[in-house]
């Protein structure tokens, strides 16, 4: 360290961690955004969500957010219960919406500025997809917020997040889940499973982990996108996620 960092750093600070990403995309499922409530948003989780996000920022990385609907509607469910697919799938996508609205609003109260960019046209509410204004709003330090999922019935937020982190030149997609990481076997089930540290996409493949769905999963091997699955609900986890390659499991090429 150089006398002018140690004059520009106050006495007595934290070091910054080292950043191993500068762009990264996030992907949030709906469910975590319950909290310990059967439906809907739990104030207190997005308000949390919403400083662990703002954190990152502070620190100069550029993010992009994809968020499910599970938590308002999924539409996987409502198709196995007898609804039309597709017309249960364009619901979830309008429940992603309205997630993303409310991730905004949580982030505006942090101080961050962040765009929500829909793949179908809701234009008296959120602005289309447009994917120069996108990665502009990514230079700009903005967070951008992906919902309604790719815009079409049948893929799921998954794939909206590889295709997305795909075109916006993403160095990783974070995937956001209950469990720190990827196991051998089902650590609920299993006390014996592993967690891995780094695993890449053709033993995952070989061991029938799953990681995202196939496509999505496809989409992110092909590009040679990484993805580090962490649990979100550990305090401080995805700062940890950027700068520790202990945190999680991050699956490579």
């Amino acid at each position: 360290m150089t006398s002018n960092d140690s004059q520009g750093r106050a006495a007595g600070a934290p070091a910054q961690p080292a950043l191993l990403y500068r762009r990264v995309l996030l992907k949030l499922s709906g469910e975590s955004l319950m909290g310990d409530e059967a439906y809907g948003i739990e104030r207190s989780t997005i308000e949390r969500m919403a400083r662990e996000i703002a954190g990152v920022v502070a620190m100069g990385i550029e993010l992009a957010i994809v968020i499910g609907g599970g938590n308002i509607f999924r539409g996987v469910a409502g198709g196995s219960a007898g609804m039309d697919r597709a017309t249960a799938d364009y619901m979830g996508m309008l429940a992603t919406v309205m997630n993303s609205l409310a991730l905004q609003d949580a982030l505006r109260q942090q101080g961050v500025t962040a765009r929500v960019q829909s793949a179908l046209k809701i234009e008296q509410v959120v602005e289309p997809y447009i994917r120069p204004k996108a990665l502009r709003y990514l230079e700009e330090g903005k967070v951008v917020i992906f919902a309604a999922g790719t815009g079409n019935p049948f893929f799921t937020t998954d794939t909206a997040a590889a295709l997305r982190g795909a075109e916006m030149g993403v160095e990783l997609v974070l995937k956001a889940t209950k469990v720190d990481g990827v196991y051998s076997a089902d650590p609920v089930k299993d006390p014996g499973a592993q967690r891995f540290q780094r695993i890449s996409f053709d033993e995952a493949i070989a061991r029938h982990l799953k990681v995202m769905d196939a496509t999505a999963f496809a989409l992110c091997r092909d590009q040679r996108l990484p993805i580090k699955v962490f649990s979100i609900l550990e305090e401080g986890a995805l700062q940890r996620a950027l700068s520790n390659d202990d945190e999680g499991t991050l699956v490579h090429v």
